[in-house]
């Protein structure tokens, strides 16, 4: 089972037909269909390592300031409580707990509403623990790589740039210009990936100017190196979405394998 990484970009990508959920939708032909989904989201980035183990995952609709019928949105999957049990043994139990504190944010499931629209595959979400270094991060993702031998897709979502301050100043001006240390960060990253050269993705961030520009805050990066970890040197990379929205969302999705 390959390794999926989607930028997913603003909430309103769950209920717009755009070049963005097109993309998503396209992402249906591409990654065959799971026997279940491990999932990693930029908006569950919490002091611990936690796992859904709900048989029915809420909706979770994190986020302010969006038209009310976006908060109406339902994506009824669901859990996997045996499946999320497992994972926590692979992971190893004294360092990670079953939760049933959050459900699946709009990293999520604005991305899988599209991909599986029958909300018929089973998702288990973990989360990413602040308190953790980059190299710590990659490891959890190492560990996650056996799963795909058990037609489990790892579906990480975050976005390679995203700064959202920028972002919305473009979006209050009508504007959708992309800065260059947007595209220069951008491009760094899928040459990295694309060469599979780990070393170069984890020193990426926070380390250069350009990085600190993509990422005032580390959450919508650090999916990436979770995707990264469970993949390996014999996959073939492929980027079926490219782009930006709003100027400074990169809109890149990758497929590991």
């Amino acid at each position: 089972m390959p390794v999926v990484f989607v930028g997913h970009g603003t909430p309103m990508n769950a209920a717009q037909d755009n070049q963005w959920s097109r993309g998503f939708i396209a992402l249906r032909d591409d990654v065959p269909k799971p026997a279940a989904i491990l999932a990693i989201s930029a908006h569950w980035y919490v002091s611990g390592s936690y796992l859904t183990s709900h048989l029915q995952p809420p909706t979770i609709h994190d986020f302010g300031g969006f038209p009310q019928p976006l908060h109406e949105l339902e994506y009824p999957a669901p859990g996997h409580p045996e499946f999320a049990r497992s994972v926590r043994a692979l992971l190893g139990k004294e360092r990670v707990q079953l939760s049933e504190d959050w459900g699946l944010d709009h990293g999520i499931w604005s991305v899988l509403r599209w991909m599986y629209p029958e909300a018929d595959v089973p998702v288990v979400q973990l989360s990413m623990n602040r308190h953790l270094n980059i190299v710590q991060h990659y490891e959890i993702g190492k560990s996650l790589a056996s799963l795909r031998d058990q037609n489990v897709l790892i579906f990480a979502s975050g976005n390679i740039v995203h700064n959202l301050r920028n972002a919305i100043t473009q979006m209050r001006f009508d504007t959708a210009v992309t800065p260059d240390w947007a595209s220069r960060f951008d491009e760094a990253v899928k040459q990295a990936i694309l060469a599979h050269d780990i070393e170069a993705l984890l020193s990426m961030y926070p380390d250069t100017a350009d990085a600190q520009l993509a990422h005032p805050t580390p959450e919508h990066w650090l999916p990436l190196i979770y995707a990264a970890g469970a993949a390996n040197e014999k996959d073939r990379i492929s980027f079926p979405t490219e782009g930006f929205d709003s100027g400074s969302l990169s809109m890149r999705n990758i497929i590991f394998g």
